[in-house]
């Protein structure tokens, strides 16, 4: 009998222990999550971004106000980046993630830093993102918090000190514009990581890690490689059949992973959204057709061995950007009178999908947005039927949705009380035109699209059917995904945050500055603070000693086609990367600081080299404009406007873009892809846009003497 109680309590010792070690999340713990807690990023394995907590509610929210802040911006940049990940809660400590790969751990009830971990990331990745070097949060998992970097490393780290316990490169090929701005999933006894980069030309693929140790345990790749070589593994050599032997092999094929996947414990199972096709036209990518798997589909793999258990496809023989790595939710519903494990997704095809999480069949489909690139989803087949439309071959075409999808990767919610799901839903109608000529190129963009026609709404006018096909569109959409219907919608106040949704309400963040929050019922407007931040990531809800907090991260960024609207907040105050964190009885949310307006400075002297402007503007435009955004925008808050060049600058033009001085600032050098000739003819067109510039301004102020 002693030796029994001896055992139990040694036992109840260690669990003791366990739990009280920071950071200490393992299965059960995870599987019988509190009220009070926030253990993934989706809250639990669900993944539903839900929270039960209803001390807010409906009846108090007015009184809902700033508890604290936390300064989230880091030094390898000396300009802010955009923030987009959800934290993580643990015995009253906040994990969470900003741009590069940098780790935060703060106490979650002052706000007070515990740690911060650098991931020392070499900054010439800088250059290889798309979409900004943003990272979109980390798994904590017994005691240690894992973190994907953007240049390609998964870290592990002590959860109590941020230590670096083992740091692993995730990277095939150092020479590709791989990056890493998705975040690790815990399966099983590993740890998965995807990557990013499908616009640059990469071959997309996952890669599991034992938790412990950082040994590899699998790879999986997401689309084949050039059948000159042997397949890596059997589906990958499966998925080769549906491509053309003769396929742009050098350009990477794309599927890349970079959002959030889910795991299901019961079942063993891990699910991943894969990405776009590199390039975009698959006349150009594999010129006979083809399914082209397993490009936008999702993927459900048994995590002990990294085998495919089933797949579906949810945009084959994709040519428009439609990536399905948008968030995966699970949920028990009922279905027909039954109650149904599934798993849902509204990928940026525009379509909202259900299908049985065991077995991977297509419950459901239906339009959550408008689309014109297919009719339906034929239910049988499982395959979207597709119009004429989306073919932009033989002429440029005006398609919905477009290259930002009808819903990105800003998280949607699922409340399982309400049964409703809520997107930030959006629908930016574009053009869609091939370049005629195509080459893939290291370092470029290699989708084989125009982007300078992209709203070019004249050359398709015979097109437009209805006043509002090319009247852009948002909002916050309630979705039944048991109807499949629209339960009601918001339009108003840039509603294109992730969401957070409690028993009563619903919490969004906005591009304006705002933090809003709903009836999660009716979608009626309760309370609305503003921050004068923009605010893209999800919030999450916890409780500590009694008293329920919401928080999120704020900062802006992303890609500068979707994501620097004039209404965005950062044009009037700084775009300060923060976290923000509420209660009931809050005070006034502090602001940043006012935007300085930049005046122009006076052009350096000498002549311009004419005859290389022209030149300067295209080169610009494939190596720049990405992160510049166009000239004469005045984006001080978030990149420099290349055309307010100081003289030193000037001066220095060649040593920052092919020498790399400002490499740890974030501009990174690009001598690997530009010439001094080419560099020359940036520096001239640029020289020509700010003496425009200087001498529009200066004829305005002496204007405004004059009268």
């Amino acid at each position: 009998m002693k030796k029994i109680l001896h055992v139990l309590l040694v036992l109840l010792l260690a669990i003791n222990c366990k739990q009280s070690r920071p950071g200490w999340i393992d299965k059960d713990r995870l599987l019988n999550r509190q009220p009070e807690e926030w253990l993934a990023l989706g809250g639990n394995y669900l993944m539903q971004h839900f929270s039960p907590l209803e001390q807010i509610n409906r009846d108090n929210v007015r009184d809902l106000g700033f508890a604290w802040e936390y300064d989230a911006h880091n030094t390898v940049s000396n300009v802010h980046r955009g923030l987009e990940a959800t934290p993580i809660v643990v015995d009253g400590i906040m994990y969470t993630s900003g741009a590069w790969g940098f780790v935060y751990a703060v106490d979650a009830r002052t706000g007070k830093e515990k740690w911060r971990y650098n991931p020392l990331v070499d900054a010439s990745y800088g250059r290889r993102v798309c979409c900004d070097v943003v990272n979109r949060g980390v798994a904590v998992w017994e005691g240690r918090v894992y973190v994907g970097t953007l240049d390609g490393y998964l870290a592990c780290l002590d959860a109590k000190t941020g230590t670096e316990i083992w740091k692993k490169d995730s990277f095939t090929d150092r020479t590709k514009s791989y990056t890493i701005t998705g975040p690790p999933q815990v399966a099983g006894n590993v740890v998965i990581i995807g990557n990013s980069g499908g616009e640059f030309g990469v071959r997309g693929y996952i890669t599991a890690f034992d938790l412990k140790s950082g040994e590899q345990k699998w790879r999986f790749f997401i689309v084949p490689g050039d059948p000159k070589n042997d397949p890596e593994h059997v589906e990958v050599g499966l998925a080769a059949r549906t491509w053309d032997p003769n396929s742009n092999w050098e350009a990477g094929g794309g599927g890349t992973s970079w959002g959030e996947s889910a795991y299901d414990p019961e079942l063993n199972l891990l699910y991943v959204g894969t990405g776009n096709s590199t390039p975009y036209p698959i006349w150009y990518r594999s010129p006979n057709g083809g399914d082209n798997l397993y490009l936008c589909s999702i993927l459900a793999i048994n995590p002990d061995n990294g085998k495919l258990v089933w797949h579906y496809q949810t945009t084959p023989g994709e040519i428009w950007d439609y990536t399905s790595t948008m968030n995966i939710v699970l949920a028990d519903i009922q279905i027909d009178g039954a109650q149904r494990k599934v798993l849902m997704q509204a990928p940026k095809n525009g379509f909202f999908y259900v299908l049985d999480r065991a077995t991977g069949k297509l419950l459901s489909a239906e339009k959550y947005t408008r689309a014109n690139w297919a009719s339906h989803v034929d239910l049988k087949t499982g395959k979207p039927v597709k119009t004429e439309q989306g073919w932009y071959k033989d002429e440029p075409k005006l398609v919905m949705p477009t290259l930002s999808g009808g819903h990105n990767w800003q998280p949607m919610s699922f409340n399982p009380l309400t049964g409703l799901v809520y997107i930030p839903e959006h629908n930016l109608p574009m053009v869609y035109k091939q370049v005629e000529h195509y080459n893939w190129k290291p370092d470029q963009y290699s989708t084989a699209i125009d982007y300078n026609v992209l709203f070019d709404f004249k050359s398709i006018r015979h097109q437009v059917k209805d006043s509002t096909d090319t009247i852009p569109s948002e909002s916050l959409l309630a979705w039944n995904p048991v109807t499949q219907k629209a339960a009601w919608k918001v339009t108003d106040g840039a509603p294109d945050g992730g969401t957070l949704s409690t028993p009563g309400l619903l919490f969004q963040g906005t591009r304006t500055g705002y933090l809003k929050v709903y009836d999660a019922h009716t979608g009626e407007k309760l309370k609305e603070i503003f921050t004068g931040t923009g605010i893209m990531a999800a919030p999450v809800s916890y409780s500590l000693d009694g008293e329920q907090y919401i928080s999120v991260m704020a900062g802006y960024g992303g890609a500068p086609m979707c994501c620097y609207p004039q209404d965005a907040v950062f044009h009037k105050y700084e775009n300060v990367g923060r976290i923000l964190t509420f209660k009931l009885g809050g005070i006034a949310t502090p602001l940043p600081p006012l935007v300085k307006e930049i005046a122009t400075p006076a052009p350096p002297d000498g002549e311009i080299r004419r005859d290389l402007v022209s030149k300067g503007f295209l080169q610009y435009d494939s190596y720049c404009a990405a992160c510049h955004g166009n000239i004469g925008s005045n984006r001080s808050s978030l990149h420099p406007d290349l055309s307010k060049l100081s003289e030193a600058k000037h001066k220095l033009f060649k040593e920052i873009v092919l020498g790399g001085i400002l490499s740890q600032n974030g501009m990174a050098s690009f001598s690997n892809s530009l010439s001094v000739e080419d560099v020359e003819a940036i520096h001239a067109y640029l020289l020509d846009a700010q003496t425009k510039s200087y001498a529009k301004e200066s004829s305005i102020v002496l204007t405004e003497k004059t009268n």
